[in-house]
């Protein structure tokens, strides 16, 4: 369904877009996507090095008893 509607509908959508919210509205709204990628590449980037400096020795099992007891069997 979207390989069908090609850059005349594209830049009516925006034309639609940019007349409904405005240019000041379009541009926050932006800012906010924005801040919110670098947020998420930020969050990423502090995950992988937690990772990268956990040993991963601290594991525990966290399967419940009953499920324990039906693996043994």
């Amino acid at each position: 369904m979207l390989n069908n509607i090609g850059l005349p509908g594209l830049l009516l959508i925006a034309v639609v877009v940019l007349v409904l919210f405005g240019r000041g509205k379009i541009s926050s709204m932006m800012g906010e996507v924005g801040k919110g990628i670098t947020s998420f590449k930020k969050g990423m980037n502090e995950g992988a090095k937690e990772l990268e400096n956990d040993p991963g020795d601290d594991a525990k099992d966290v399967t419940p008893e009953a499920e324990t007891d039906k693996t043994k069997a």
